[in-house]
């Protein structure tokens, strides 16, 4: 079994850029951003759950990665580098920490490397089950306008929210809960010693205005970009600084 995805042709002998998005976005959450690659070879998939793998469940981090891994194997990506927003940055520091061969380089833009206290990891299973809970039965509009009152999405102006919500709600709620579920962070082992011992290149994303993240960051990672009038959702406030960063990154 493969993960859908999306291939755009590049030059030969340059490295991939392989694309994960965040929860409840798609294929196209990373493609602003691609449109300024275009010499380079680019994968952009569909995580379980949502857009067109939405018909495929995983029971967890294990499940997901191996189908990240059988994707690029299925379309030849031998060289690359696995780029991951929220969600999606989880999903690569896992798969990249349990072994990815051809890998050039990790970019992650707002990713959690997991938490480390019991409790905190109970509160968040807790929270996270009342989230699928919602998701499977009440309208998605509904609970895409509580969501984006989360911390994380102060930075959000109202337009930016609104679009927000119209955009997610297309989404089938019942593949959400489950992939929220299966990939939630108290579900996550804590990744911080693994990080620390890879032997690839880790870059790391932030929005200048996500607090909580530039303090992980800091902790994470030894190249940290952050990215000027942005929040947690660096790419989609600020496409230009991000893919100045990612253009920096690739020619370093």
């Amino acid at each position: 079994m493969i993960l859908s995805a999306q291939i755009k042709e590049g030059q030969s002998g340059r490295p991939w850029l392989v694309f994960l998005h965040g929860f409840s976005g798609d294929r196209r959450e990373w493609q602003p951003i691609g449109a300024s690659f275009c010499e380079h070879p680019q994968m952009y998939i569909d995580l379980p759950g949502h857009g067109g793998s939405s018909g495929i469940h995983v029971n967890g981090f294990e499940d997901t990665a191996l189908l990240i891994r059988q994707t690029l194997a299925h379309y030849g990506v031998r060289e690359f580098f696995l780029i991951g927003y929220s969600l999606g940055g989880r999903i690569a520091m896992f798969t990249a920490c349990k072994g990815l061969v051809g890998l050039k380089g990790l970019i992650v833009e707002g990713g959690h490397p997991g938490l480390q206290d019991q409790e905190a990891k109970e509160q968040r299973r807790l929270s996270d089950q009342a989230w699928a809970k919602r998701f499977r039965s009440e309208p998605l509009p509904k609970v895409f306008t509580d969501w984006y009152q989360q911390p994380v999405f102060s930075s959000l102006t109202q337009k930016e929210r609104s679009a927000l919500i119209a955009l997610r709600s297309r989404n089938n709620g019942e593949t959400l809960a489950a992939m929220l579920e299966s990939t939630s962070l108290s579900a996550q082992p804590d990744l911080r010693q693994e990080l620390k011992n890879r032997t690839f290149a880790f870059h790391y994303l932030c929005g200048e205005k996500d607090a909580k993240f530039r303090a992980l960051a800091k902790e994470l990672c030894s190249d940290v970009r952050v990215i000027e009038n942005a929040g947690h959702n660096a790419h989609r406030e600020n496409p230009e600084a991000v893919a100045e960063a990612l253009a920096n990154i690739l020619r370093s």
